[in-house]
């Protein structure tokens, strides 16, 4: 009778166990391969953020898509916090304008921001080949050869490829768009002469601009880039583009509160740590840190910001 009722005590205990049991550790998803640097970003930033949430933070890599394949891991996963999405902020100031409604999600609706993790700036890249050492320099160039007026990005619909756009429109040149698989294939498309000038991260640019492999012309933030700093911008050359990009953490709309807060304070930690942001820096993205209002108010401008460009580029998703 008694080991019954022990036996019957234990079991119900154990059912009562299994029902009530929380779920454990943090998944943090990136939309790109492993290696790139957003992922590389989000594995600092993962490492830190364990020790603030005590818990595993596990980043996983669903790439494909533009991203949108993390997304839609991220929008099927429960709305409890635990599922974090670390994206280029192209996710979601371009992507929709590309895509339409084949987006699959709502930037301002089926997400909510946590933070900014890091910001980085486009920069403007030359070949060796075509003799610029600044823009005025190369639109002489391209005045003089508008057949070779092309440009490379590390693929259609990027931040990248629509600076290449507004920098056309500035100079009222047909500059011709050639699209890659990533920045390594460019960048030595560029060193041989194929392509007269790119756009990609500034952070690509100073090991082969030292090796003279390249010129760096300009950066298209609104001020220098700490990756190159005596790069100067191309609002200093006469050129009003200005911009900032950066990889930004979101989660699943209908999360509590109390997690997003949590969240933010982890990631918050993680960038101001002096180890992890010494190691952003050397990778040539700069630790920024928002609050998910900042985050959502900057979103909405970048949304507004790249409709134009998306459309004169005349680019669609399919």
């Amino acid at each position: 009778m008694r080991k019954s009722v022990v036996a019957a005590i234990l079991a119900a205990t154990a059912t009562f166990g299994s029902a009530t049991a929380q779920p454990t550790g943090y998944r943090l998803m990136v939309g790109v391969q492993a290696g790139a640097t957003t992922d590389t970003t989000a594995r600092l930033l993962a490492e830190r953020m364990r020790i603030s949430l005590n818990d595993s933070v596990v980043v996983e890599n669903r790439p494909g898509a533009g991203q949108r394949v993390a997304m839609a891991e991220l929008l099927k996963s429960p709305a409890d916090g635990r599922t974090m999405l670390l994206s280029a902020s192209a996710l979601y100031s371009i992507v929709p304008h590309i895509y339409g409604e084949k987006t699959g999600f709502d930037p301002m609706k089926d997400v909510i921001p946590v933070s900014r993790a890091v910001a980085f700036q486009v920069g403007v890249g030359a070949s060796m080949q075509s003799g610029a050492t600044n823009i005025a320099e190369f639109v002489a160039w391209a005045k003089a050869n508008p057949q070779k007026a092309s440009y490379g990005s590390p693929g259609p619909g990027t931040s990248s490829h629509l600076t290449g756009i507004l920098l056309s429109q500035a100079i009222g040149i047909a500059m011709a768009h050639v699209p890659y698989r990533g920045g390594a294939p460019m960048i030595a498309d560029l060193t041989a002469g194929h392509i007269p000038l790119m756009f990609t991260s500034i952070s690509d640019y100073p090991e082969h601009a030292k090796a003279g492999k390249l010129r760096i012309l300009a950066s298209a933030g609104p001020k220098r880039s700490p990756a190159a700093p005596d790069v100067p911008t191309l609002r200093e050359q006469g050129i009003d583009i200005a911009f900032e990009a950066g990889f930004d953490m979101h989660v699943r709309a209908g999360t509590p509160a109390e997690m997003v807060k949590r969240l933010h304070a982890a990631i918050a930690a993680a960038v101001r740590d002096p180890e992890v942001s010494k190691k952003l820096e050397t990778m040539g993205v700069q630790p920024r840190g928002s609050t998910p209002e900042e985050l959502l108010k900057w979103q909405a401008a970048e949304i507004k910001f790249w409709e134009a460009p998306v459309k004169a580029s005349g680019y669609k998703g399919e």
